[in-house]
């Protein structure tokens, strides 16, 4: 057992005091924050959200603004995906990439006016980046981590629950589109997304000091539907085959090997960061790709910690990225970044604590 130290450095969300009277069991850090993890009952939370409806504190799904006469050029310039049809009230999946093209993050771009935009984004300093990109271009721009912060409302319920709370108007919501609202005063906007394929929605908190108020209306909305707390489930996200950037990329990975390529645009401008380099890995081809891998037995093995080597025979083909036991599948499964020469039904090993576990390439998303 061990404690976090206290520290600025380390930041406590909004709906952090409602998530320990929740009964909140484990943390990790996220954006220099703590996200939680776990409630102590993995398996409810996971059948919560398959099943029902689940609320989750991803507050450390910072949004980064963008705001000013060249917030649109900014915005543009940052990622290789077309967002000059992107109107106010959308959103869109990007990926942000470095000049070797090589994937720094892939955040939702949501457009909130023609002048301004956030990034809502992955586990990296966007902050950092946004601002010296828009400083070496010259561009006018104002750069801050706003004060927003998410809650996600996942599960085939969450329907029945925001609209218990705002309207049946939220069922008409586009994925990735968004509409201003309050509740009891409270200033957020209600967004179709979240990271699970239970569907739901994420409620973009605008005044950080009324995060439990917030956590307590959602709550007592979703009663009568079997609510309760969770977290962005390991096992649901895999099995749905969504990335995880930072855990399923590494130094190289590009989005082409990552089944991102449908949001690589190659005819943007010139000055988009990493579009040049991004044309040549096009043009000659990505090295690896990723591919789902189901392991041989029926015993559950641990969650990953680390990638283990993917062989066939003495050869190192890749990696397994991630691991965990599917409690819909009855299997032990997880993403596969291998080399492209290998492909759907290949059979090969995974080095797990030093034993070649035997595994099968399948097609992802695995459900």
């Amino acid at each position: 057992m061990f404690e976090f130290t206290a520290s600025a450095r380390l930041r406590r969300s909004p709906y952090h005091n409602a998530t320990l009277a929740a009964g909140v069991s484990s943390f990790t850090t996220y954006n220099r924050m703590l996200l939680p993890t776990g409630f102590g009952d993995p398996e409810a939370e996971y059948w919560r959200l398959v099943n029902d409806v689940s609320m989750w504190d991803v507050a450390v799904e910072r949004q980064i603004e963008i705001k000013g006469p060249d917030a649109a050029r900014l915005t543009q310039v940052l990622s290789p995906r077309r967002l000059d049809k992107c109107v106010v009230g959308q959103g869109k999946y990007v990926p942000i990439c470095n000049h070797r093209g090589t994937i720094i993050n892939d955040p939702i771009v949501l457009k909130l006016a023609d002048d301004r935009y956030w990034l809502s984004i992955a586990d990296s300093d966007i902050l950092f980046w946004s601002r010296a990109i828009a400083a070496e271009r010259n561009l006018q721009v104002d750069i801050c981590e706003a004060d927003v912060s998410p809650l996600a409302v996942q599960g085939p319920k969450a329907d029945d629950v925001v609209a218990a709370i705002f309207g049946d108007w939220v069922r008409d919501l586009k994925y990735f589109w968004f509409r201003d609202a309050t509740v009891n005063g409270i200033p957020l906007m209600v967004a179709r997304s979240g990271w699970s394929k239970q569907g739901g929605y994420e409620l973009y908190l605008m005044d950080g000091s009324r995060g439990t108020e917030l956590w307590d209306i959602v709550r007592e909305a979703g009663e009568p539907f079997n609510i309760g707390p969770g977290n962005p489930n390991a096992c649901e996200r895999i099995e749905s085959g969504l990335l995880s950037w930072g855990g399923d990329t590494d130094e190289q990975t590009n989005p082409y090997e990552i089944r991102m390529g449908n949001f690589v645009d190659l005819d943007v401008d010139d000055d988009v960061v990493g579009i040049k380099a991004l044309r040549a890995i096009h043009a000659e081809g990505p090295k690896r790709h990723q591919l789902g891998v189901i392991l041989d037995g029926s015993t559950p093995h641990a969650p990953h910690e680390i990638w283990y080597d993917i062989m066939v025979g003495d050869e190192k083909i890749g990696s397994m990225t991630n691991g965990v036991w599917s409690r819909r599948m009855k299997r032990n499964i997880g993403f596969a970044l291998v080399n492209r020469a290998y492909t759907v039904g290949d059979w090969v090993s995974v080095m797990r604590d030093g034993q070649a576990v035997p595994g099968a390439l399948v097609k992802l998303p695995f459900m």
